[in-house]
């Protein structure tokens, strides 16, 4: 078949060398410049989407933002795998994503929306509790900026709103503070072939700190663990809800919903309503069935079969500076068209992020430092983590680095959950 992807950072690069190695054929347009040697050599890049819309079988977009396009080439009769109107509000919106659950019975935690620093400042002052502090919009994708009080007075969130103020109030339009609650968190999420969920449903525990035990800058996810089921509490509480209002948009792709899962309930965070990443190489690592035929028939509205391993799936991504931050300089000096090598032929486990072939070595692209992600599988959560790290340790980049706990906290929170009635 013949994939289009129409993307903005080459984020799906991974998907798209995937649908190559399964025979397909796959064109790549990316929006951003300095993305767009990301997959050059794996697969083919266009300078332009348009010319190609009739020559493609099936149309893919990765991101948010693109829902009003996908929703006019559904109108014209185009197999499309992307969101909405509906589903890029829930995850750009907070506030718009906690009314929606709040709408079809989802319990949902305190939260209160600002514009003004000012006026958040004084209901802090006013309200002194322990909270969370969430950017909204475009710059939610700035994990650095979101912060996690630790204080129950909510003083340590006030010092980091009078630092927002000064300092970002340029980019931070909107922004959202809601009500801390301790707990397990755990997201579940299921594809959707625009009119129902797809089963099985993957039920994942993300990593998203830079550093090993939830130290250092949030960077949207560092890795993750993964196992599919038939049977989740947490999905049938509050990702399945949404079944109808999702149908109603057409929604096809994947969408995710974390929460925090305590003894007093399970409750959402935030969506994400497009492929996540790393999540989605990871999914590959469970993931049996051919993906070119499951992404047709999903955008085709037909009763898709997604078949799966047992057992369990970790993911470790492996960067390289500046990664998670953005620096040209450091990218220039420490990174750039840095070599990939592998001490074995073998490359189980190992996905591209930002990477480029050039003449059949393996080279850093783009700017941001993601470079691979490396999976791994087993019977256990940890003969899944064992893998992994065996996979990472074929991997040779200078300057490389990687979390080397993820997994570990499997224990803990397993215990948690069961012991709630979540799992």
């Amino acid at each position: 078949m013949k994939f289009l992807f129409i993307t903005n950072e080459s984020l799906s690069a991974d998907l798209a060398w995937q649908l190559t190695k399964e025979g397909h054929d796959v064109k790549m347009y990316c929006k951003s410049q300095v993305e767009k040697d990301v997959g050059v050599g794996f697969f083919e890049k266009t300078e332009e989407w348009e010319p190609f819309k009739d020559w493609a079988d099936v149309i893919v977009f990765d991101d948010i933002g693109f829902g009003t396009k996908a929703e006019q080439l559904r109108s014209e009769g185009k197999a499309v795998f992307g969101g909405s109107p509906y589903t890029d509000k829930l995850e750009l919106d907070r506030e718009f994503g906690q009314s929606e659950l709040n709408q079809v019975g989802v319990d949902v935690l305190p939260s209160w929306n600002f514009t003004s620093f000012d006026e958040a400042i004084e209901f802090v002052k006013g309200n002194p509790d322990r909270y969370v502090l969430k950017p909204s919009g475009k710059a939610q994708n700035e994990k650095e900026l979101l912060f996690i009080g630790q204080e129950v007075d909510g003083k340590d969130v006030l010092q980091v709103l009078e630092h927002y103020k000064v300092n970002w109030s340029k980019k931070i339009k909107e922004f959202q503070i809601q009500k801390f609650a301790e707990g397990v968190e755990i997201a579940v999420g299921a594809f959707f072939n625009g009119k129902d969920f797809v089963m099985p449903i993957c039920v994942n525990f993300e990593h998203k700190r830079l550093f090993p035990y939830e130290l250092g800058p949030s960077t949207g996810e560092m890795g993750t663990m993964i196992y599919y089921t038939r049977n989740s509490p947490v999905f049938d509480r509050t990702l399945l809800k949404m079944k109808e209002k999702l149908a109603a948009s057409k929604y096809v792709g994947y969408i995710d919903i974390n929460c925090i899962a305590n003894g007093k309930g399970i409750w959402p965070l935030e969506f994400t309503s497009r492929l996540g990443y790393p999540t989605i190489s990871i999914q590959m690592e469970g993931i049996t069935s051919d993906w070119g035929a499951f992404m047709s028939d999903l955008a085709l509205g037909k009763e898709a079969q997604l078949k799966t391993k047992k057992g369990y799936q970790v993911g470790v991504v492996v960067a390289v500076p500046p990664w998670p931050f953005e620096d040209e300089k450091a990218f220039r000096k420490y990174s750039e068209g840095a070599t990939i090598l592998f001490r074995r032929q073998s490359l189980d486990g190992i996905h591209i992020g930002e990477v480029k072939l050039e003449e059949g070595d393996w080279h850093i692209a783009g700017n941001s430092g993601y470079a691979l992600v490396v999976t791994g599988s087993g019977a256990t959560m940890s003969d899944a983590v064992e893998r992994v790290y065996q996979n990472v340790k074929n991997v040779m980049i200078p300057n490389m680095f990687y979390r080397t706990d993820i997994g570990q906290r499997w224990t803990h929170d397993s215990d948690m959950l069961l012991s709630w009635g979540y799992i």
